[in-house]
Formats: C-alpha cells, structure tokens, sequence
C-alpha cells in the first residue's frame, strides 16, 4: 500500500504548529509512552554493545517503512545484498531493484544519524542529503533525489517547520509528533516523503536526548494499523484534528518501545546464551570476535569472516568448519569456484524476520 498523501486533502495552510492542545485528552497516552519510551532507554543504557546488537533493527525498519511505499523485500535479501556488497551500493547485478531501494534507505538513515552524532542540526541541508542517498538509485532515481519541489509554498511551509523543529520548547513526544504529521502534510518532494518523514521520528527522538542510542523505529506499528494512521493524518488538515493525531502517535510510541524492548531483550539473551556456547565450541581468545561478528553480520560469505573479523586468517577457517558442524550457522550457498560459501546464523535471523 503506497502511502502517498498528496491526493488526500488540501494542506492546512497558516495552522502549523497549532494553537493550544487539549492536553487534558493525551495526558494518559503521554505519561503510557513517556514510560514505556523510559523502559526501552534503559535497557539501551545497559546493553554496552547496542550498535553491534541492534543494528539489524535498522535493516528491519528499513524493510518494514520501503514496504509500507509498495518497495517489497525481505530481511533474508537485504543481508544477503549486504554479505556481497557491504562496500558499494547500487553496482550489483542479478539484485532486484527493490531490495537496493530498501538497502538506500538503511543506508541513508545510517548515514542521518552519523551526521547527527557529528554534531549536525537537523535542517532542511540534511534533510535534502537524506533524500539524495535514498533515491540515488531505482524507481526513485527520476523523481529529483535531493530536491524540494519548487512551489514556494512548500519552502515557507519548511522553514516553518524546522524553526518549530530547533526551536520550539513543546514536549520532545509531541514536537515529535506534530512534526511528523506536518512533514507528510507538507509532502515537500516528488517521492520518498513517508520514509524520510519516519527516519525524523527516529532522529528528533535520539538528537533531543530522549533515546541514548539511535535504535528506536516505530515503522511496525504504523503498517499494523495503516489505515488509521493514514485516516489520522488525514484528519489534521481535514478538520484539524491535531490533538487526535497525538494521541494516535503516542500510543504507536508506546507500543512500539514495548515490541522493540521485547526484541532488543531476545537479542540481548541470546548473545549472553552464544558467548559460552561459542567459547565452548571454539576454545579460542578469538571466540568473542567471531560471536560479535556473527551478530553483526547474520548472513556471510567466508571470506568477509576471515577477513573481517579480526582473527587470524587459519583459525577463522577453523572456526566456521567448528560451527557448522555444531549446527551454529547454516550453509545458504556452497563455494563455487572463486565464490566463497554463503552462511547464515539462524538463532538471530528468527528473531528478525518480519
């Protein structure tokens, strides 16, 4: 379902941000998300090795949000892609166009949030470099990657937003929110509008403090309830229904922080049950090595083990045969000629595939 809002209803010009909010009617949903949101944190506190547990949470969210637009792929392809191509982006062969547009948008996201964690504002400048990334290839690749449409409305619409985006002391949940909300309403270029606008849930909630690590995507909840997330949006500029937006948004964030602590706690036990099962199948030094790289990269070819993983190149062959022969990691494709065998680490791609 392509979630394209340009049709839907005229843009409620001169109302955003909104007058005063009946925070009467989302105090519940607030305090519900603002808790829930605290929960998911802390456990990103605790886990000191976050970005090598929860970076396949991009990947998914990068599968759920492409398909939300009609960019079908699976979590299974877009690591295989990353197995050969985790270096360069579009040059593959026999790849489905879908799946490299699903991999520009983990890409691209990946690339926001380094430009966020080098002290970059969010800004209309990042914004159009997020755009860039995400349509440089593909369907997309036509449709002016990296630029604003040029009615001028759109650009006084934008610089209403993000002054609202810096400067604005309205609760992080709700700036959130209304921000969303006006993004899409806004639908500033000719594509890619519901990506980019679901990447800025992710960045305004990590670049305001109130996630640690950039690991929170709420993408999931918003496919399981599409209609009525589309409806409420909708409802905004129909009959300026904001405060109903809110309260929608903030119980996608609550829901969403209870499934992502529920997964991010699955990955988390199973690299505490891993550590001793891979020292005792390994007995090596190097066993810590091959379990984060495993976890970093569910789905390999054998060269980028022994050449990645920082272990020697004899005890890294060593290690795979071990593992597969303990049924640790599966063999997806056999080595043929110069192509190395292609494995996959089961237990964690369970618990990612949606």
């Amino acid at each position: 379902m392509n979630l394209n809002l340009s049709n839907a209803v005229h843009y409620h010009y001169d109302q955003f941000p909104p007058g005063p909010l009946n925070y009467g009617n989302m105090i519940d949903a607030l305090l519900k998300a603002t808790s829930a949101l605290a929960r998911y944190d802390q456990m990103l506190k605790n886990m000191h090795n976050s970005e090598i547990l929860l970076a396949p949470l991009r990947n998914q969210e990068a599968v759920i949000s492409s398909r939300m637009e009609g960019t079908i792929s699976t979590m299974d392809e877009i690591l295989r892609y990353e197995a050969d191509h985790a270096d360069d982006s579009e040059n593959a062969s026999n790849v489905r166009s879908e799946v490299i547009e699903t991999i520009l948008y983990q890409r691209a996201l990946k690339a926001a949030q380094s430009a966020l964690n080098d002290g970059y504002p969010i800004s209309q400048s990042l914004i159009k470099g997020i755009h860039q990334r995400l349509l440089s290839f593909g369907r997309g690749a036509t449709k002016s990657p990296g630029e604003f449409k040029t009615e001028q409305n759109y650009l006084a619409g934008l610089d209403t937003l993000f002054d609202y985006i810096n400067n604005n002391q309205d609760p992080v949940l709700i700036k959130t929110a209304l921000t969303h909300v006006e993004f899409e309403s806004l639908h500033p270029f000719n594509d890619g509008n519901g990506r980019i606008g679901r990447m800025l849930i992710t960045l305004m909630l990590w670049k305001s403090g109130i996630i640690s690590a950039p690991h929170f995507y709420i993408s999931g909840y918003f496919e399981d309830h599409k209609d009525e997330y589309i409806d409420t949006m909708r409802q905004v500029s129909a009959k300026g229904e904001w405060t109903q937006w809110c309260v929608f948004f903030l119980s996608a964030v609550e829901s969403q922080a209870i499934r992502n602590l529920t997964i991010a706690e699955n990955i988390r036990t199973l690299y505490e049950e891993m550590k001793q099962v891979f020292a005792d199948t390994l007995s090596s030094k190097w066993s810590m090595n091959a379990l984060d790289f495993v976890f970093s990269n569910p789905i390999f070819r054998n060269n980028r083990f022994t050449s990645n993983a920082g272990i020697p190149v004899p005890t890294a062959a060593r290690f795979t045969r071990a593992l597969l022969d303990n049924k640790i990691i599966h063999t997806l494709e056999e080595a043929s000629g110069r192509r190395p065998a292609l494995y996959s680490f089961e237990p964690l791609m369970n618990l990612l595939r949606v």
